[in-house]
């Protein structure tokens, strides 16, 4: 019988483990701002970034002064302004208020054929269009020089099908020559090219790990505040065990995320699943330990819900910014690109990559699977031994 009394008195690990887990539960039942922030700020980011963050650049206003007035030009403007990269923004008559137009950004780029131009392509003698770009944006400027030659390309062949062998260059590229060398290309991966695929499996990482910081540290820092950590220490559970119980529901309710922003990604934006989910979704657990890890930490130093959110500006956006999630990381300087391999969000959004769009397996995947379970263990490991002291 005394046996049976003494256990009944001290309720075993998994008991006190269950008691604190529920009150964790009701206390987060309660609060329902962290409900709305789990669902609310995730969704609009995935869509905002995938939606706004789009690196096509189509329908630039193109401003047109045809000096030559022919059927000829009529058809090369037509030609330009029919393909999706521009479209008719005016005619002009004077080169000084097109240049105006576009300094004042009224138009994009601008075009201007030459009085020649028709009896030039007739004789088989070259001619040169002037093409104006506004390169305040060097990346749409870039763009659209492209498509401009494209265009053009394709208006040379379509005359040459006419029997008028034409010599219209860009002044940026001299087509003129006899042997020609014809690129193919092929894509892999992402057929149509759309850029909103490779934006939305690298910002969901970033979702990741700065909600999971936020609510992480929100929560501590409001234990704090309320003194309830105090309490929790008079009763028989553990440093450790308080932390699981604080740690598990959080966890649970921030993988209802997971689901919201993977339902995002595949029906919103189309993205593929060519590969497992299982791996998408084990990368993301360990992606959420992560931030959970990070936000636990963050607490540990502040006083204040304030403070908190403070000190997340300063870790949260240099993960964002060093990922790779919003641009390409071949895209940074050298020197910047090894840093990157330190960000628990660069190989997450390999993870996504890899498994969504590209198909990978584990047997691809798994350097970036252990990275990211040496951060999670290094981040909890820390965040943990913070607490502790902390309550010492």
């Amino acid at each position: 019988g005394e046996g049976m009394n003494s256990n009944l008195a001290t309720p075993s690990f998994w008991q006190r483990l269950r008691a604190l887990m529920q009150k964790e539960f009701n206390q987060i039942r309660r609060d329902r701002r962290l409900a709305i922030s789990l669902i609310v700020p995730p969704t609009l980011q995935i869509l905002l970034f995938g939606f706004a963050l789009d690196s096509n650049v189509s329908n630039l206003r193109l401003g047109v002064l045809d000096e030559s007035k022919t059927p000829e030009s009529r058809e090369l403007v037509a030609t330009l302004t029919e393909s999706k990269s521009f479209r008719l923004g005016g005619y002009f008559f004077e080169d000084r208020t097109l240049e105006k137009a576009i300094s004042q950004g009224k138009m994009d780029a601008g075009v201007v054929i030459p009085y020649d131009f028709a009896r030039d392509l007739h004789r088989g003698r070259p001619s040169d269009i002037q093409f104006i770009l506004n390169a305040v944006n060097a990346n749409t400027a870039a763009i659209g020089q492209g498509y401009a030659e494209g265009v053009l390309a394709n208006y040379n062949q379509s005359l040459a099908s006419q029997g008028i062998h034409p010599q219209i260059r860009t002044v940026a590229a001299d087509n003129s020559r006899k042997g020609s060398v014809n690129l193919v290309p092929a894509f892999l991966f992402n057929p149509g090219l759309v850029t909103a695929w490779f934006i939305v499996t690298g910002t969901f990482g970033t979702l990741l790990v700065l909600n999971g910081s936020l609510v992480a540290s929100t929560a501590m820092v409001k234990e704090g505040e309320a003194g309830t950590v105090e309490q929790l220490l008079m009763t028989p559970a553990g440093t450790t065990e308080i932390i699981v119980a604080k740690i598990t529901p959080m966890f649970v309710l921030l993988l209802g995320m997971v689901f919201l922003a993977l339902t995002l990604i595949r029906f919103v934006f189309g993205v593929p699943i060519r590969g497992s989910l299982v791996l998408v979704f084990g990368g993301a657990m360990l992606c959420l330990l992560c931030g959970i890890g990070i936000g636990t930490f963050i607490a540990t130093f502040t006083r204040s819900a304030q403070q908190a959110q403070l000190l997340a500006f300063f870790v949260n956006p240099p993960l964002a910014t060093l990922s790779g999630s919003l641009s390409p990381v071949e895209a940074m300087p050298k020197w910047l690109q090894p840093i990157t391999m330190l960000n628990p969000i660069r190989h997450f959004g390999i993870i996504t990559r890899g498994a969504m769009v590209k198909g990978s397996t584990l047997a691809e995947l798994w350097p970036n699977f252990l990275a990211l379970i040496a951060f999670a263990l290094v981040l909890m490991g820390f965040s943990i031994w913070r607490f502790r002291k902390q309550l010492g």
